[in-house]
């Protein structure tokens, strides 16, 4: 399993207005490619302007297919348009990890 961890931030004040964005617009186009997150989650201590979502592949190779498949979706390309238009984010950084094999996880 990979999982895919992105920590994203927003202009302070803004992260209820970007996550209405994507619920709206981004959420539903991200899942079908995708599916469910593993979390979504925004920070409640520490950088509030700051949220966290996760998403398990089988491997990199069905990551790179289905980000593939994501990228050329329609409904995705206009809610990137309009949350970069909307210029709530400030900031992205993403982790590829894989679970340690000592602890048992579940998938979605």
């Amino acid at each position: 399993m990979l999982l895919d961890h992105r920590t994203y931030t927003c202009r302070a004040g803004t992260i209820r207005l970007h996550l209405a964005l994507y619920e709206e617009h981004g959420y539903a186009a991200q899942s079908k490619h995708l599916g469910a997150p593993l979390l979504y989650a925004a920070t409640e201590t520490g950088d509030v302007n700051s949220y966290v979502h996760v998403w398990a592949y089988d491997d990199a190779a069905d990551r790179t297919a289905k980000r593939a498949a994501l990228a050329n979706d329609a409904e995705w390309t206009r809610y990137l348009t309009m949350s970069r238009e909307a210029g709530y984010l400030i900031g992205q950084v993403n982790t590829l990890m894989t679970p340690v094999s000592f602890v048992p996880h579940a998938r979605p």
